[in-house]
């Protein structure tokens, strides 16, 4: 079989020139068939930086913004995502109180925001811990995500959430209340199940019957790029390799490709994903 021409984007990975394989990773990617990737920031503690008011988090973004630079370098269309991982709620309580926590996250969120402004970066990161915690540190990082689907909404972005396995059926009223489309609320490593704009991991076992009924989605990786867990998610080649053994086995097919890795991620975006 020729493998169509065909754009393949990971909607959700991390490049880590520091901790990880950095570029390497990047034209691992590219080697595979990728073209476009979503470069989301990664917590505060990977570079570093233990912040203590909103604007520390700007040496995170500045750090993003320079890996992306590194990337688009090997051929690759970068969008950056910037924002503050709802992990950082637990890490910061233990130097903070609870809430002192949760207003340095929604500065931060705030800075975020001006960049995707001024279009140096396309969307938002937010969310909420995928662990259990107390009500009230679940109650404060649910006002955080209110807080980015907020500006999300003002600013005409996207905003991708991190958050506990599941639907998160909830967090269509929070963004209904913000003012921002659902279609452009992404569960990264999403279910089937979720109402959001599902992400899903490209070794999902759900993506050729879903592809199938014309289910709006994007898929990623989540690769991590750090060298003390390789391959963590799942490894940079994953989804080019997925999608191109979906495509030979009559899982999916060439429409069914360009929806996933150009269209969606075009409409969530608002973003061209094109060949050059």
């Amino acid at each position: 079989m020729k493998l169509p021409a065909i754009p393949i984007t990971d909607d959700h990975i991390h490049i880590d020139p520091v901790n990880g394989r950095g570029v390497e990773a990047a034209k691992d990617f590219r080697r595979s068939g990728g073209t476009h990737i979503f470069l989301v920031t990664k917590p505060s503690w990977s570079y570093g930086i233990e912040p203590s008011s909103g604007a520390d988090y700007c040496g995170v973004f500045e750090a993003t913004l320079r890996v992306a630079d590194l990337v688009r370098e090997t051929g690759l269309v970068v969008h950056p995502v910037l924002g503050v991982h709802p992990a950082e709620i637990s890490r910061l309580s233990e130097r903070m109180g609870l809430k002192e926590a949760a207003a340095v996250m929604r500065a931060g969120l705030d800075h975020a925001a001006r960049y995707v402004a001024e279009g140096t970066a396309v969307a938002l990161k937010s969310g909420r811990p995928h662990y259990r915690v107390p009500p009230d540190v679940w109650e404060e990082s649910n006002g955080v995500l209110r807080h980015a689907l907020e500006l999300a909404a003002g600013i005409g972005c996207a905003v991708q959430i991190h958050a506990e396995s599941g639907p998160c059926a909830d967090v269509v009223e929070m963004a209904e209340r913000a003012g921002i489309p659902v279609e452009r609320v992404v569960k990264h490593f999403a279910t089937p199940d979720t109402p959001l704009m599902p992400s899903f991991i490209a070794r999902h076992e759900a993506i050729p019957a879903l592809a199938r009924q014309r289910r709006g989605f994007t898929m990623e990786s989540d690769y991590m790029d750090e060298n003390a867990r390789p391959g963590a998610v799942i490894g940079p080649k994953s989804v080019p390799r997925f999608t191109l053994r979906y495509l030979q086995e009559g899982l999916i097919t060439e429409e069914d490709a360009w929806r996933i890795h150009a269209d969606m991620p075009e409409r969530t975006y608002g973003v061209e994903i094109e060949l050059r």
